[in-house]
């Protein structure tokens, strides 16, 4: 082996060299490239890259060989014979062809891989050998050439060895950089070495200049000819070569790189079961979804029948072959129940598309799967919501109607039909707008022209609606008085639905609203709003047709005492016949009202005054005559008082307040029942209406002030306490008597906020005193009827440190009559502090002795009126007794008012009284904050 290489070293060119090593090397790369594409291509295509690599394997390979020879230095001048030189190209091609079509197995039964490579290297070196041998055949020379045979069997030896080598690891699949190069440097080598073996195999003897000039006769290549069609044919082919075997090495990497993906994206595909069938029916692929869908892992299912997929039943009935049939045809797609490996149940949508070939034979199936079990549900609920929507239709109270674009019927619900006496059939889908409106108005008793044109009307009427995209609303009156309201509703498509609804009871209820709205629930007759209203019509009636006006306001003068001894059913049985009553004597002129409570009005429009005595004659005949109801003879009476227009006022709410003030004057009068305004009155409403005006400012301007009532025992002169009196100072009026302005501030609710000041004031003056008296206060109605009061009393006895035991709180029996429940309530509340309760003014008004029993009292004070006629009248003093003694057996002390000489005072004592006030024992006047003097020496 020295010997060749050291051989090759010094009679060789190095740069012919070189290139020959080169050449070799990328002839051998193109031919493995070639080889590669032909053994993996298809059977159409493999034979153009057989016939690629033939070319330039075998182009390079003589290329080698001669450029190798031209770079040889055999010390003579050489030239080429042109006809071995072509033909060991031509075998150099052949030769390549046929080792190259053996090793991608290429027309003929494919052997062993090794036996097949071993026949492709076979071919393949003896073709080199016999390209190189002949080749140098070629070689025209003034000399012999000399083999030396052992070194010439080297070289075949070794160029074979060397090409199964290549052969064999051009077989191996690996996916390395190197997976090409390696059998093209063994491929180079196995003819670089037979080449420059065998040229070590060659001594060349010179001639004799004779005998060398008759050989180098002939027609020859020269050597420079030789190196450009070489290097010429060399580039071109092996540039086609390569840029074939670049270009195929993209479209092999874009092919695997789009198997890849696609292969990658199948199998990691997790919401679809993707997996493929062959033509027998066996399981080739399984991709991640389909492991996650059916729970079977890949192990499971490869080369195993699909069948294994569907129940016994189904594979005893052959329905795997029957869709593997029908998949043949073309694609099938089934929806149905499918089982997991755990027996689990999923709806499954199930494709099976058949595979083909270029050729259009069937190659297996592709089947995917997609789990529905969710759309199944919704389907199922949709379904069961729209049974449900059928049944709510058919359920409703409003007849329903859809209409589409074309302004045909779309549905209509039974109810629809029924509203308008129709069989259900009668409203059909498909039906016209005008069709559907003739059947109905048909129904509500219409034919012929009348029919004609009210269709005509409302169907013209609602189309312009519906084409301006409003809605509305018509009213039809059925033939038995029923109304039916249609509603439009446009929808965006350019239809509409129409609803029918039966408003009957409706009508009547808005009716009764409306009439109640301006009637008297009770009585019938107009309310206060209706009669104002008709009282301004009345006014200006008057005025035009130059008339004059009466307005009468009525007040009942024992309907309260009606309520309270008969109860509210029996007052309200009275004002029923007193209605009654009124519309018989009303004629169509005059008017009526009820204003509320006891209270009621009338108005007429006259010219002569006599006409307007006839109606108030009536009036009052019908309000005074008795009532009879239910054994019971109840009379009403009432009082009446009347303005004029225009004489006393211009408008109607000075006509009312006018006619008020003459009614309350008539109840205050003894002997009167109508009473005619007078300006009078109007003068004296004014000066109450300035009092509680000023009731209102005298709180805050400080003029009210208290004075203090020794209250003292009877037997032994001691004092027990002080009753608290207000009094008022007004800065013009001077001092106002309580009698004036209690009741005006009861009235106007300011005896409220009066009463919270005079009770805190007595309370903290009573705080101070040095000896621990009690303090009286007196409470009115409006107080006593005050949620808060008890809250009140608490707060202000906490505030100003009163002891509870040391205040008494005074009422009269007519404020806790008011309203009985709630007063008792409140003075349990206050009983329960420790405060003292007292009745005022016993003796007078109803001076119960249920109320004596059924309220926590502590003290009776006898009415001042007694004292009055006690020392001459043994009627009073027989009722003084009597009250001493209920006082004594409820345990409830008396205290007498209006003690004004010593003999009442006497009388008081032998009679057994407890306590006393009065002018006698000490007159009303300022306390002093630290000292209480003695009002009076008893």
């Amino acid at each position: 082996m020295p010997g060749i290489v050291g051989y090759v070293v010094l009679k060789h060119g190095v740069v012919g060299t070189g290139l020959a090593v080169l050449l070799c090397l990328l002839s051998s790369y193109a031919s493995m490239v070639l080889l590669d594409r032909a053994r993996h291509n298809a059977e159409d295509g493999r034979a153009l890259w057989i016939g690629g690599a033939g070319a330039a394997g075998g182009f390079g390979i003589w290329a080698t060989h001669f450029i190798a020879v031209l770079a040889y230095r055999p010390g003579v001048a050489l030239s080429f014979r042109p006809g071995p030189t072509l033909l060991s190209l031509l075998i150099a091609i052949l030769t390549t062809s046929a080792a190259i079509s053996l090793a991608a197995g290429h027309g003929i039964a494919r052997p062993p891989r090794r036996a097949a490579s071993a026949g492709a290297a076979m071919i393949f070196g003896l073709g080199v050998a016999a390209m190189h041998f002949i080749g140098m055949s070629a070689m025209r020379m003034p000399g012999n050439m000399i083999w030396n045979g052992t070194l010439v069997g080297l070289s075949v030896g070794a160029g074979v060895a060397l090409s199964l080598a290549a052969f064999l690891s051009a077989r191996r699949r690996t996916d390395t950089p190197f997976r090409r190069l390696i059998p093209a440097l063994l491929l180079g080598l196995a003819i670089a070495g037979l080449h420059f073996t065998a040229m070590s195999a060659l001594t060349i003897q010179r001639l004799p200049m004779a005998m060398a000039a008759g050989r180098m006769r002939g027609p020859a290549l020269s050597s420079l000819v030789l190196i450009a069609l070489i290097g010429i044919g060399a580039v071109a082919l092996l540039s086609i070569g390569l840029a074939a075997a670049f270009f195929a090495r993209r479209a092999e990497r874009a092919v695997r790189t789009s198997d890849l993906s696609f292969r990658l994206l199948v199998e990691g595909v997790r919401d679809y079961a993707i997996y493929m069938i062959d033509p027998h029916g066996r399981v080739s692929t399984w991709n991640a979804g389909a492991e996650r869908l059916k729970g079977y892992t890949s192990a499971e299912v490869l080369g195993r029948d699909f069948g294994q997929f569907y129940s016994d039943d189904e594979r005893q009935a052959g329905e795997p072959q029957r869709v593997l049939a029908d998949a043949r045809a073309g694609s099938v797609t089934r929806q149905g129940w499918h089982h997991r490996k755990d027996g689990t149940p999923f709806w499954a949508s199930a494709t099976i598309e058949p595979l083909r070939d270029a050729e259009g034979g069937l190659i297996g199936y592709a089947h995917i799967t997609r789990d529905r079990t969710r759309q199944k549900e919704d389907a199922d609920r949709l379904a069961q919501v729209t049974r449900n929507l059928d049944i709510a239709l058919e359920n409703m109270s409003q007849g329903l109607c859809l209409f589409g674009p074309d302004g045909r019927v779309i549905l209509a619900n039974g109810r629809c039909a029924e509203l308008f006496s129709l069989n259900v059939h009668d409203i059909a889908p498909g039906m016209e707008y005008r069709a559907f409106l003739t059947r109905v108005y048909a129904a509500l008793g219409w034919a012929g022209d009348p029919l004609r044109r009210r269709v005509d009307e409302v169907c013209d009427l609602q189309m312009a609606v519906i084409r301006q995209g409003r809605d509305g609303q018509f009213l039809l009156r059925l033939r038995d008085d029923r109304a039916v309201q249609a509603t439009v509703r446009t929808t965006a498509d350019g239809g509409w639905v129409e609803t029918y609804e039966d408003i009957t009871q409706r009508l009547e209820a808005e009716a009764r609203i409306a009439y109640l709205a301006h009637h008297d629930g009770l009585t019938g007759l107009p309310n206060r709003a209706q009669f104002n209203d008709l009282l301004r019509r009345d006014l200006t009636m008057a005025g035009r047709a130059g008339q004059r006006l009466a307005v009468i306001c009525i007040d009942l003068d024992k309907f309260k005492a009606i309520n309270d001894q008969h109860g509210h059913a029996t007052g309200d049985k009275v004002l029923g016949v007193l209605a009654g009553r009124i519309r018989a004597i009303q004629a169509e002129d005059e008017l009526v009202a009820r204003l509320g409570g006891d209270e009621f009005a009338a108005a007429k429009r006259f010219h002569d005054i006599a006409e307007l005595h006839a109606f108030i004659g009536r009036l009052e005949a019908c309000l005074s005559q008795p009532i009879v109801l239910e054994g019971l003879e109840l009379r009403p009476d009432a009082s009446l008082g009347v303005s004029l227009y225009p004489q006393d006022a211009g408008t109607v709410d000075t006509l009312m307040v006018n006619a008020d003030l003459a009614m309350y004057r008539a109840k205050a009068a003894l002997r009167e029942r109508i009473c005619f305004y007078q300006a009078e009155m109007d003068e004296a409403a004014r000066g109450r209406r300035s009092l509680a005006a000023a009731v209102w400012e005298a709180l805050d301007r400080k003029q009210f002030h208290l004075n203090f009532q020794v209250q003292k025992k009877v037997s032994t002169g001691e004092i027990t306490g002080f009753e608290v009196l207000l009094r008022w100072r007004h800065p013009e009026w001077g001092l106002v008597p309580p009698m004036d302005f209690i009741p005006l501030a009861e009235e106007c609710g300011a005896i409220l906020p009066i009463g919270e000041w005079v009770l805190r004031a007595a309370c903290r003056a009573a705080a101070g005193w040095s000896h621990p008296y009690t303090v009286a206060v007196n409470l009115s109605a409006v107080q006593l009827g005050d949620d808060g009061l008890a809250d009140q009393v608490a707060a202000i006895l906490a505030e100003t440190g009163l002891a509870p035991h040391r205040l008494e709180l005074e009422m009269t029996e007519t404020a806790i009559v008011v309203d009985k429940a709630h007063s008792l309530r409140i003075l349990r509340r206050i009983k329960a502090m420790g405060v003292s309760i007292a009745i005022d003014d016993f003796g007078v008004g109803y001076s119960s002795l249920e109320t004596l029993r059924t309220f926590p009292f502590d003290k009776i004070k006898l009415d001042r009126s007694f004292m009055n006629e006690i020392e001459h009248s043994p009627e009073s003093k027989a009722i003084l007794r009597a009250i001493l003694a209920l006082g004594r057996s409820l345990n409830i002390p008396v205290l007498a008012e209006g003690v004004e000489t010593r003999s009442q005072l006497d009388i008081l004592d032998v009679e057994g009284c407890t306590e006393a006030q009065g002018y006698f024992l000490g007159r009303p006047g300022p306390v002093a904050t630290d000292t209480v003097e003695t009002p009076a020496n008893a």
